[in-house]
């Protein structure tokens, strides 16, 4: 198979610069150890840390590497909760349960840039740390708090006051902010590739454009059929993030799709680099309607968005993104648009990650609420341990039964009602 033949169908940013994609396998087994359904960052890490325990394992991608998630996120490595922190996640857990599952988010980072470094994964990886400046008093007070919660669970966290803030980001409007030392930026296609890259040398399969027709139980073991082929499997993880057609549908349905919006700018010159970014950190604050951004190894700004009226918001939202990043950043000039993609993410309604258990052997994780590469790198690995046969009890992630959430179908129209009561709660609330 061409290495071209394996890009995503979308274009992207990271299509535009993204290195040659690895070359993957040509034929179906008839069996194997596990079977991985998706393709994304979560099912090539089950994989990976699966063949590095010496497991024979094959990776169905429905469509082509990145053209889910994987590929049409912004690059942030995030190792948190997008909409918990510490304290809430102790209110709805046991305290050790809590403990346990707010350590493993919290690494999520480091084992992202641990894979980098031992598969020698090419994609701009750069841990800078992660900047969460605080829109408010009253949210700067809450983030000292969850900075000093992190730091005692042994986390590189720190508050910064608004002076430091200011001189990371030259924005006058925060009280202050969070600062997480591990986080940071990298090339997501890039990243993916070295991954699928990985699996492939330690032997494993990686097949895209196969769709999965069916998983059904068969005697002590899981049938899993495609295109009149079926391969025969100990265990399945299902690894399908937001999709909800076919088998995807058996997590997909559990959560809230949000349909995002990623907008790079042209490069921009260094003296507004140094300005905004002079130590390169990622920046996403605190307001409900999110202000993020970051830079690319070209200095590409890249921010993102949503729209509240999804009709002819691709163009409508690239230009909203690009005029917020003048107007917040205080840009001297407008740069121009480079690219505008789009992609789904999904939240889960209590915003912490989650294991399910479709049958004995028939396993899936979803949950990354925003923070998809870091939050992935750890449902991988927890997913892969739950193939090898470690009891789900001392996981720190809970296993439990899926359940669709009533009227998905309409939750696009509650998501559009839920950002429109974000921007005016940013106003009401916001410094004056």
């Amino acid at each position: 198979m061409p290495s071209s033949a394996a890009r995503p169908t979308n274009p992207t940013l990271w299509t535009l610069t993204a290195d040659p994609a690895p070359e993957l396998s040509r034929g179906l087994p008839s069996r194997s150890d596990v079977v991985v359904i998706g393709g994304g960052f979560t099912g090539l890490t089950a994989a990976l840390h699966l063949v590095r325990a010496c497991r024979s394992v094959i990776v169905l991608e429905a469509g082509r590497l990145g053209a889910g998630a994987s590929g049409m996120n912004a690059g942030f490595v995030v190792p948190n909760f997008a909409k918990a922190d510490p304290a809430t996640v102790r209110q709805k857990l046991p305290r050790g349960k809590a403990d346990a599952l707010l350590s493993l988010v919290g690494a999520g980072a480091d084992e992202i840039f641990a894979t980098i470094a031992e598969e020698q994964i090419s994609c701009d990886a750069a841990q800078t740390g992660w900047l969460q400046p605080a829109y408010g008093d009253d949210m700067a007070a809450i983030l000292r708090q969850r900075a000093k919660d992190w730091t005692e669970l042994g986390r590189p966290v720190e508050f910064l006051d608004a002076g430091a803030i200011r001189s990371e980001t030259g924005m006058e409007i925060y009280s202050g902010g969070l600062i997480d030392h591990s986080g940071g930026t990298l090339h997501p296609l890039n990243y993916l590739y070295g991954l699928a890259g990985a699996v492939m040398r330690r032997g494993g399969n990686i097949r895209e454009n196969n769709v999965v027709e069916h998983v059904e139980r068969h005697g002590g073991t899981w049938l899993v059929g495609l295109g009149g082929h079926e391969i025969e499997t100990d265990v399945v993880i299902l690894a399908t993030n937001a999709f909800t057609s076919g088998i995807a549908a058996r997590m997909g349905r559990t959560g809230v799709p949000l349909k995002v919006y990623q907008v790079a700018t042209k490069p921009i010159d260094a003296e507004i680099v140094a300005r905004i970014a002079p130590n390169r950190r990622p920046v996403g604050d605190t307001r409900s309607n999110l202000f993020t951004y970051r830079l690319d190894r070209d200095n590409r700004l890249i921010s993102g968005g949503m729209a509240i009226n999804p009709i002819g918001a691709f163009e409508r939202v690239g230009r909203a993104v690009v005029d917020r990043l003048v107007s917040e950043l205080r840009l001297p000039r407008h740069p121009g648009m480079e690219i505008v993609w789009t992609g789904m993410a999904i939240m889960t309604p209590d915003f912490l990650p989650r294991l399910y258990r479709f049958g004995d052997g028939f396993f899936g994780g979803i949950g990354c609420n925003g923070r998809g590469i870091a939050m992935t790198a750890q449902l991988g690995r927890t997913l892969a341990r739950l193939a090898l046969g470690e009891i789900a009890e001392s996981l720190p992630i809970p296993l439990q039964s899926s359940r669709a959430l009533p009227f998905h179908r309409l939750m696009p129209v509650v998501a559009s009602l839920a950002l429109t009561h974000a921007r005016f709660e940013d106003w009401r609330n916001g410094p004056r």
